[in-house]
């Protein structure tokens, strides 16, 4: 073991030295309420005039791009709407949505939704750029390495933060294994930050899309490739999640609140794509795939009870943490996480683990943590096991 964590504390340090020679320019931002028509003028003037726009079916039922579709219409802007990507977004979303690209001629990519949409977007850029490389092919870090066609999200939920990051996760239709793709080139050009499209989101999913921001924050600035803007930004996260989440959940129409969570997702998006994240998402990508738990609940069940794990090793950067909250210790800081959980009606564990997958959950989990998070301590299969065995299951 010892050997094994000097490999993945090697490979991460080079990482980190690699990262400073590439750009993390952040996208162009369109704030507040009405942003989207920002967005759309923005197209315009760029004179990209035919545009796909990736949406799911629950966005186009609820009518949350009418106002996006009808300010694109004004501006004499035809749009393609490809809205059947799935939750977890298949190989098979992303090639539907690249012929319907190549079928009407687009010339600009608008992700519009939560998480899927967006990585749907960007995988639909992938293989508009690479036509002659399957998506499966494209996993890991950088396999694509080629401008994607102009590309700009509109988010409906705060929590996962894809509108600024270099990553989109997929999900093979033959094998059910989710995979992501790593690259500069997927980070879009600009996104649209506007609460109204978050106001119809229920209280359920308002809580773990939100606290899915917080792990992100948490995960950035406790591992070890932080640096001075991504520790600004996870603090200035931390901070806006503990003053605004429960308020967004208490009150669907608070703007304020709204639109605090949706930067606040942001400035966690601009911290761990470069700060990477950890073992509560690795466990949390494991439960996801074989149980089909959603991630932004899976991650806020499973973040206290590693960062009790993680003990002294982040205890000072969990201090940080505390007091971006307004808290004061690490222990407070774990504490309050469970307690906004509970208020939030989050459970504290999964009745859908099995005992005879637990060693599989825990290959899954760290194939995809080792060696490349740059964690506290890296968690062997073991350990995961034993982690999920006593905390993670019902009893």
């Amino acid at each position: 073991m010892k050997f094994y964590n000097i490999y993945c504390r090697a490979f991460q340090k080079t990482m980190k030295f690699g990262s400073y020679f590439l750009s993390w320019k952040d996208p162009q931002f369109f704030l507040g309420p009405g942003s989207v028509r920002k967005l759309a003028k923005h197209l315009h003037e760029k004179q990209l005039m035919r545009v796909l726009v990736v949406t799911d079916p629950g966005v186009a039922r609820l009518g949350l791009m009418e106002d996006f579709l009808q300010a694109l219409k004004q501006l004499g802007i035809h749009a393609a709407v490809f809205d059947q990507t799935r939750a977890n977004p298949t190989i098979a979303c992303a090639e539907a949505a690249r012929a319907l690209y190549l079928k009407e001629n687009c010339q600009a990519i608008v992700g519009f939704g939560g998480g899927s949409p967006m990585d749907c977007a960007k995988l639909c850029g992938a293989r508009i750029v690479k036509p002659n490389k399957p998506l499966a092919k494209m996993q890991g870090l950088f396999k694509i390495l080629k401008k994607l066609p102009p590309l700009y999200c509109v988010p409906t939920t705060a929590g996962t933060g894809s509108e600024i990051t270099i990553a989109a996760v997929a999900l093979d239709d033959e094998s059910h294994v989710k995979f992501a793709c790593m690259d500069p080139s997927m980070r879009p050009k600009g996104a649209a930050l506007d609460p109204n499209l978050t106001l119809s989101l229920p209280a359920h999913m308002t809580a773990t899309t939100g606290m899915d921001a917080l792990t992100h924050a948490v995960e950035a600035y406790i591992g070890h490739s932080n640096t001075k803007r991504t520790a600004e930004k996870a603090l200035e996260a931390t901070r806006l999640i503990f003053e605004n989440l429960e308020l967004a959940c208490q009150d669907s129409n608070n703007v304020t609140a709204r639109d605090n969570m949706l930067r606040a997702s942001c400035a966690a998006g601009i911290a761990f794509t470069r700060a990477y994240v950890g073992n509560v998402h690795a466990i949390a990508h494991a439960l996801g795939a074989f149980y089909n738990v959603p991630h932004g609940l899976a991650n806020a069940v499973i973040m206290p009870y590693v960062l009790d794990f993680y003990g002294e090793k982040a205890r000072a950067r969990l201090n940080d943490l505390a007091k971006a909250a307004g808290l004061n210790t690490a222990e407070e800081f774990i504490a309050e996480m469970r307690a906004m959980n509970a208020r939030m009606g989050l459970p504290e564990t999964f009745d859908s683990i099995k005992e005879e997958d637990l060693p599989a959950l825990a290959a899954h989990a760290t194939k995809e943590a080792n060696p490349l998070y740059p964690v506290p301590v890296i968690m062997t299969k073991e350990d995961v096991i034993a982690l999920i065995k006593n905390k993670l299951m019902a009893k």
